[in-house]
């Protein structure tokens, strides 16, 4: 996470520190008008105490450091969700900690159907990928989500585009499923041919796919993410880990976010707190996005913190 300076001394480096002070430093630019919307996050992670009911098994083959350091229950998800004023998220399946197993997700969701949707994961290129996807749907899970790059996967992974993954985006196709893509901007060639092949499936981008934005204007090093302006399946997650980079260098929030969603219109536009993978409490993490986020319209705030959620995941969030 890139630094920031502190004008009361120094320079804060820590992520949670930095959420924190921000969170602190920032607040009274967010208008009392966005406090007064419902607010959806749709990217959390949820990571169950009993290991026996559900075992770890993380791609990559190791747990990531954040499910092991600052897991977060379902219980406790709504707990922090309350602070915030959250009123419903989508829990996207923990990909480092549990693999393709969605059962944690699945039994909060069941548990909690008016503060829960899910967000499931399979292996798309096995052969029974369908029937998987159709299980966990049955499972009423929402969407799904393709793991290629992250922090137990360093390296972007070159199966976006597969063959064997055609049976799978085709199911979803037929379902209208939302795919999350966790992946970085070099798979984006990759990811324009299965926006070809698929164009009736919404694609929604973890993190934008994380472009290189310290730049600044006039943001070349995203040059590839808004190519995918054109592709009108294409929707954009907003996290705190964009709000960061979008501070970056020669980046700012004034002149980053009303690019994007002059590009995307806000109504492709969606925020996730990435919690608790982002450090900092969920609290907190709502407070940098609103403030980062503060340089757009209302209407604008609205589809990101809402009405866009709304959009992709109808049957789980309404």
């Amino acid at each position: 996470m890139p630094s920031i300076f502190c004008p009361l001394g120094g320079v804060v480096t820590s992520e949670r520190t930095q959420h924190f002070f921000l969170s602190e430093l920032l607040a009274p630019l967010v208008g009392e008008e966005i406090r007064a919307r419902p607010t959806i996050d749709i990217h959390a992670h949820v990571i169950s105490t009993d290991t026996k009911r559900y075992p770890n098994s993380p791609l990559g083959g190791h747990k990531s450091d954040w499910s092991r350091e600052r897991p977060v229950s379902a219980e406790q998800m709504i707990a922090a969700m309350d602070q915030a004023g959250i009123a419903k998220s989508a829990l996207v399946q923990a990909s480092t900690c549990y693999g393709h197993d969605n059962s944690y997700v699945a039994d909060a969701v069941a548990a909690r159907p008016d503060r829960f949707t899910g967000v499931f994961s399979v292996d798309v290129l096995a052969p029974d990928a369908a029937e998987k996807i159709r299980y966990w749907v049955g499972r009423k899970l929402t969407g799904m989500r393709l793991f290629t790059a992250g922090s137990t996967m360093p390296n972007q992974a070159d199966w976006v585009d597969d063959p064997r993954s055609f049976p799978a985006w085709e199911c979803a196709s037929e379902r209208k499923l939302p795919i999350c893509m966790q992946m970085t901007v070099k798979a984006i060639p990759q990811l324009m041919h299965m926006l070809e092949r698929f164009p009736k499936v919404p694609v929604v981008l973890d993190h934008l796919a994380k472009p290189t934005l310290s730049d600044g204007p006039p943001y070349n090093g995203a040059r590839d993410l808004f190519r995918l302006a054109d592709y009108k399946s294409v929707y954009l997650k907003v996290t705190p880990r964009t709000v960061a980079e979008a501070q970056n260098g020669k980046a700012t929030h004034a002149t980053f976010f009303p690019l994007l969603t002059s590009k995307f219109g806000a109504s492709r536009i969606a925020w996730g707190s990435n919690y608790p993978t982002s450090e900092g409490t969920l609290q907190e993490l709502l407070n940098v996005s609103e403030a980062g986020l503060s340089v757009l319209t209302v209407e604008e705030r609205d589809w990101i913190f809402a009405r866009t959620a709304l959009t992709l995941y109808p049957a789980g969030l309404e």
